[in-house]
């Protein structure tokens, strides 16, 4: 017997006939034995139309009252799902975040989770109910509602699964674990049995979309093994787990993860002097932009160039922001380009094997795939190419890393 917290997201309680499913599922793992702790999303559309109600009241409405209404999404789940397993047999008890205890920083729409009050739960657990929790959501200590924003409910399982001991968090999703790269570009991509956290958290950063990289930090360091898994389809899914839990042999490269949603800038001809970089960087993070790949150059006539990229939809503002401090620093030029996609290799494989970065730059040369900036660390490799380059790029990079066949293409 195991005790299971078991995350089900807004396409997997889309409508009453996927509620009633899930309901059979975790009536299953019950008769197996299981105890059995669920976390739900809202119902698939539900909180774009929550959020479209709020916009046709008021555009600026307060965060604080946009928690308040967003909230409710999840609460018709936890209920419809309890009254689903009420039907089986099950005894059930819904809560939302306030009633679990889920205590928030007050930060509306991205709080934090600072502590959790199980005492409950586990109450009801030796009394043999499914407990059904509402994701996405907490509570502060002035008693607000609060909502953990995007990924919030996968966030919420896995908080839960820590404090609980779970012996794992399983993620349900629409698809059926985690794959060696998209399989919508790369036909022969292969579903991971396993991935470490680190990895995970790599191809959760670079573009990868079935895990929020909270949910895995989290995880990772309480050391809770987390599964994905398909909510429609039988299977193992993928185990995301420690290093030390996986095959010795290793492959070099577990996974390759993009992001087409990148755009790069570069501020040319800034005088080469200390702090520079700090201004500009810092600039931009006032502004609440992030950044991620950094490359800095320095010409003949010591001048520097500064190129990072940022989120698609940050360009604009990105680009208003470094035309100010470029007049204040003196640099020449405000340069950006949206025509880019962001490419990674990840594998813990990597820290044991030379090679692998020159075998990735030679692939890309023979396709005359140019790239535009390079990040390393010690198991992800991260290029910038145009993104008309992507796709070829992707499965050439499939294939010659042997990630279809878990072949060391170095052997």
């Amino acid at each position: 017997m195991s005790l299971l917290v078991q995350k089900f997201g807004g396409t997997s309680v889309a409508t009453v006939e996927r509620i009633e499913a899930v309901a059979d599922k975790i009536s299953n793992f019950r008769k197996r034995g299981d105890d059995i702790v669920v976390v739900v999303s809202a119902m698939s559309g539900e909180t774009n139309r929550l959020v479209a109600l709020a916009d046709s009241v008021d555009k600026a409405a307060s965060s604080r009252e946009m928690d308040v209404l967003l909230s409710t999404g999840e609460q018709v789940t936890i209920a419809l799902l309890c009254m689903a397993l009420h039907k089986r047999g099950n005894e059930a008890k819904s809560y939302i975040g306030s009633q679990v205890r889920i205590l928030t920083d007050s930060a509306h729409s991205k709080a934090r989770i600072q502590s959790i009050d199980s005492h409950q739960i586990e109450k009801d657990l030796a009394q043999g109910r499914v407990i059904v929790v509402a994701g996405f959501q907490g509570v502060d200590d002035q008693g607000n509602i609060t909502t953990l924003g995007r990924g919030g409910s996968d966030t919420t399982a896995v908080a839960l699964a820590v404090s609980l001991k779970a012996d794992e968090c399983q993620i349900y999703t629409d698809v059926d674990g985690v794959y060696t790269t998209d399989p919508r570009v790369v036909k022969d991509a292969r579903r991971l049995d396993k991935v470490t956290f680190e990895e995970m958290l790599e191809m959760a950063s670079q573009g990868s979309k079935v895990l929020q990289i909270r949910a895995v930090e989290f995880a990772g360091k309480y050391k809770i093994p987390l599964r994905v898994l398909s909510a429609f389809n039988k299977g193992s899914g993928t185990l995301i787990t420690l290093e030390d839990n996986l095959d010795m042999e290793k492959p070099i490269v577990s996974g390759i993860a993009f992001n087409r949603d990148e755009a790069k800038l570069t501020v040319r001809g800034i005088p080469d002097v200390p702090g520079s970089a700090a201004r500009i960087l810092g600039a931009v993070g006032r502004a609440n932009i992030e950044v991620d790949v950094i490359v800095q150059n320095v010409a003949q006539d010591k001048t520097a160039s500064l190129t990072f990229t940022v989120h698609r939809n940050e360009m604009k503002k990105a680009e208003d922001v470094l035309n100010k401090v470029a007049i204040e620093l003196g640099a020449i030029s405000v340069e950006s380009d949206e025509n880019i996609a962001k490419l990674a290799l990840v594998g813990v494989g990597m820290r044991s094997h030379a090679g692998v970065a020159a075998t990735m730059f030679d692939t890309l040369g023979k396709e005359n795939v140019n790239i535009q900036m390079i990040s390393t660390s010690e198991i992800k490799i991260t290029v910038v190419i145009a993104e008309d380059s992507l796709d070829l790029s992707v499965r050439s990079l499939h294939s010659i890393f042997g990630l279809d066949k878990q072949v060391d293409p170095n052997q």
